[in-house]
């Protein structure tokens, strides 16, 4: 049941073989009551328990679609597969498998409008494949089940969000990946994000390519040949779009306010500006969904894994997140 006047969260459990029960049961403790109630927890009950148990939480979990007494949060149970045989901290298909089924639930929840958005806690790729799936984690599995071609990692940290023209691709493919249509469909993706933070009229920046943005050509010609004629592409269609700004000095001036977004052209672009800046507070997105989706920005981190330690920042910044995210029209 969605709480009147404020997102219902989907929160899935992760690996749960990792740190995310944990970090779940740290963050809702710190939410007020009312949150709390807005917040379905979607994992396996006997690991959720573990874990409150363990982090000495203030709160009870009570079956979803139960009524929710006042400071208790909803868990819709997701049993894991061979849950005796799951091991904190090691790597297991049927821990990769628990994790994928919560995933793919929350999905459904929020495709049928029972939840407004889903906040994911960490998958172990290597797990997900161990499960049999294909896919690269989260990504491909949101791709799956939505059905998509296509969706982009968002980095949000509170200064600005920055979004990849392309992400897991060696360098050299990147640089072929660098073209008009890519770019300026990326450019769109950026604008539509940030229009569901709430921000009326989104200022996108978009980074060069090459150092100084090629400096006319001098340090190559790919942003005059695909990145300047993609973002005249996006002010023809209305999009406040700036660029190609130089690598080194785009970031910085978002950090001045000058633009909510900064699409970068390459993974390491993009995630190393918004991880130094951002630190915990670095929150992961899925734009080019049907849904809207946030999650950690963080691993399993199975070294750390059920010892009681690991630190529930970036869950805490991810339902933050979750909270003031709305969807947009058309």
């Amino acid at each position: 049941m969605k709480t009147i006047g404020m997102n219902t969260i989907g929160l899935t459990m992760g690996d749960p073989a990792g740190i995310g029960p944990e970090v779940i049961c740290k963050a809702l403790g710190a939410l007020p009551a009312d949150e709390r109630k807005a917040t379905v927890v979607i994992g396996d009950p006997l690991f959720m328990e573990r874990a409150r148990g363990l982090v000495r939480a203030n709160f009870s979990f009570v079956p979803y679609g139960d009524t929710v007494p006042e400071g208790a949060v909803p868990l819709l149970a997701i049993d894991a597969p061979n849950r005796d045989a799951i091991v904190p901290g090691k790597l297991s298909a049927d821990a990769g498998e628990a994790g994928c089924r919560c995933v793919k639930k929350a999905v459904e929840m929020a495709l049928a409008g029972e939840i407004d958005v889903i906040c994911t806690a960490s998958l172990n790729k290597t797990a997900v494949r161990m499960a049999g799936y294909d896919l690269n984690g989260h990504a491909g599995l949101l791709a799956l089940y939505t059905g998509v071609k296509k969706n982009y990692a968002v980095l949000a940290c509170p200064q600005f969000a920055v979004i990849h023209v392309s992400t897991h691709v060696s360098l050299a493919q990147a640089v072929e990946l660098c073209r008009t249509e890519r770019i300026l469909e990326t450019i769109r993706v950026a604008q539509r994000h940030v229009l569901t933070t709430g921000v009326a009229k989104p200022r996108v920046a978009i980074a060069g390519l090459n150092p100084h943005a090629g400096e006319g050509g001098l340090y190559g010609t790919e942003d005059d040949d695909f990145v300047a004629p993609a973002v005249a592409a996006a002010r023809a269609e209305g999009i406040d779009a700036h660029g190609p700004i130089p690598g080194d000095v785009v970031f910085q001036q978002a950090i001045d306010g000058k633009f909510e977004i900064v699409v970068a052209q390459f993974h390491d672009q993009g995630h190393i500006a918004a991880k130094l800046v951002g630190g915990h507070d670095t929150v992961n997105i899925t734009a080019g969904l049907p849904i809207l989706r946030t999650s950690v920005d963080h691993g399993t981190a199975f070294d750390i894994a059920w010892k009681g330690v690991a630190d529930p920042s970036n869950m805490k910044a991810a339902i933050a997140m979750a909270r003031r995210m709305k969807p947009v029209a058309g």
